[in-house]
């Protein structure tokens, strides 16, 4: 897939007004009042939009810059986005409900030929969850179902036109100025922009024709998932007013704190206790690791604050590839308190090492 900078024209370091005024320049160029019937035109203009509505968003565009498309509903199909849904997401219909305000509107409105009444989009809102997720499930992947509740249309109750806007969901306001005649085109407010208003309700519904209704959804977990990455699945949300088109469902991933590990990025950090002889005279022990125990050799006159290295102990990359490390601090264990035979061990220790000078250093930042 071709990268979102490239699509609209700027480099990674560009702001977000530069972000703008170059994503302005190709849907201008690209517009289907300006090209119309050109194919090739309005998948540009598509693809200008969806890579705008990512670069424009600094989550969403953090989530490109670390992960790809992958991290912005652009990789490889798995049921929603967020980290799947390959193509284009985005209709029409969005580009301009969302950013209208860039090439839509007077004076753009009349010369791209605005006079031809566009409907407005009009959707029902998103769900938000948070989902947990183990460091087991986010080395391996996993499948999860969530229940949720969702606001759907009262089969039971019937809809009829607008009697205010005339089912176009939205009405026309001409005022006066020195300039001539001035047309201000919004969502109509009696049917909120949809068209429809109630004929006739049922008692479960509520005052926008909605009942609220129990849902169920498989959750594929990606491999390698960090914190606050999240997943969209489209039309999974609330219906609008009058059944308007649903909201999303997007799942935000949550991780479980470890007993043991903590993460940075791909590395895994875990601290290990050992004691003055293990240190001085070496040994071999056994350390958990997100695969279960391993083997890890300890070095004879092995200093406290020594970090060990197992290499491809951490976790994967989200998009594949090696796994990150597994990193091991040392800390020797300082006795607080001493039995008689240990005491009289030390005191042996201490004869034979002679009377040892303090030594001092530069400590380095």
């Amino acid at each position: 897939m071709r990268d979102l900078y490239d699509i609209i024209g700027v480099n990674k370091s560009a702001s977000k007004d530069e972000i703008k005024k170059a994503y302005r320049k190709v849907a201008m160029n690209n517009h289907p009042d300006r090209n119309p019937g050109n194919k090739e035109a309005e998948q540009n203009f598509k693809e200008a939009a969806e890579a705008y509505s990512v670069l424009s968003d600094d989550q969403k565009r953090a989530q490109y810059d670390q992960f790809g498309h992958a991290g912005v509903g652009m990789g490889e199909q798995t049921g929603g986005h967020g980290f799947s849904g390959g193509g284009i997401h985005m209709s029409m219909d969005d580009i301009f409900d969302q950013f209208g305000d860039i090439f839509g509107g007077s004076p753009f409105e009349s010369f791209f030929g605005g006079g031809q009444s566009r409907r407005t989009r009009v959707r029902g809102s998103d769900i938000k969850i948070n989902l947990k997720v183990s460091y087991e499930e986010i080395l391996k992947g996993a499948e999860k179902k969530i229940k949720y509740k969702r606001r759907i249309p009262d089969p039971e109750t019937t809809f009829m036109t607008c009697n205010q806007c005339g089912g176009s969901g939205q009405v026309t306001r001409v005022t006066q100025s020195i300039l001539g005649q001035m047309r201000s085109t919004t969502g109509c407010p009696h049917c909120n922009g949809t068209g429809k208003q109630i004929e006739k309700r049922s008692r479960k519904a509520g005052p926008d024709g909605l009942i609220l209704d129990h849902q169920t959804i498989s959750v594929k977990i990606p491999p390698g998932i960090e914190d606050g990455n999240y997943m969209t699945f489209d039309g999974k949300g609330h219906f609008g007013h009058g059944g308007a088109n649903p909201g999303d469902l997007v799942i935000y991933f949550e991780e479980v704190n470890h007993n043991y590990f903590t993460r940075n990025d791909r590395d895994i950090f875990i601290e290990v206790q050992i004691s003055f002889s293990q240190a001085a005279l070496g040994d071999k022990i056994q350390i958990p690791t997100l695969d279960g125990k391993a083997s890890l050799s300890i070095s004879k006159g092995i200093q406290s604050g020594q970090i060990l290295r197992m290499k491809g102990k951490g976790f994967p990359k989200l998009r594949g590839g090696s796994r990150g490390d597994q990193l091991v601090k040392v800390q020797l264990i300082t006795p607080q308190s001493l039995k008689k035979k240990e005491k009289e061990l030390f005191d042996q220790l201490a004869d034979l090492n002679g009377n040892s000078k303090t030594i001092f250093s530069k400590v380095r930042f």
